[in-house]
């Protein structure tokens, strides 16, 4: 049987740390196991990363950043994640959707509903069957990321 699972959280919360234990753990009991990331994982979805962190791109408007995460995605769901759930494998994602609701919806401010009618486009409506949230305090999660 295959599931979907997504690590959703603030910078630094250990959600990358929480994939791989995931990952080691249902692999260990025998299931086939991918983990990949947000944005990223293909080599398209790597190419929009780069995209998007690059500190020259500060000008890059909610709207744009919003499509290239939605690009990559898309990308990400056909090429990686619906294969492997197809053929009966575990998924487990460094954040999806639920990351760009937080960050251009709540954040920027951009408009739920549209941001929901295109990831329906992006994911073909896949959804994960189950995503853990890790909480920490924006000071701890900056620390972290220091060290």
């Amino acid at each position: 049987m295959s599931y979907f699972i997504t690590f959703e959280g603030p910078e630094g919360s250990g959600k990358t740390t929480q994939c791989q234990r995931l990952k080691q753990y249902l692999a260990g009991h025998g299931h086939d196991v991918l983990c990949t990331r947000e944005p990223g994982g293909t080599s398209i979805g790597q190419q929009v990363r780069a995209v998007l962190f690059d500190q020259s791109n500060g000008a890059m408007i909610p709207e744009a950043e919003f499509l290239l995460f939605s690009a990559s995605r898309a990308q990400l769901v056909r090429e990686v994640i619906r294969p492997h759930l197809k053929k009966g494998g575990v998924v487990v994602c460094d954040r999806f959707f639920d990351s760009s609701l937080a960050y251009q919806g709540y954040g920027h401010r951009l408009d739920q509903g549209v941001l929901r009618e295109i990831t329906r486009l992006a994911t073909g409506g896949l959804q994960p069957d189950l995503t853990l949230l890790l909480d920490l305090s924006p000071e701890e999660g900056l620390r972290r990321r220091k060290q």
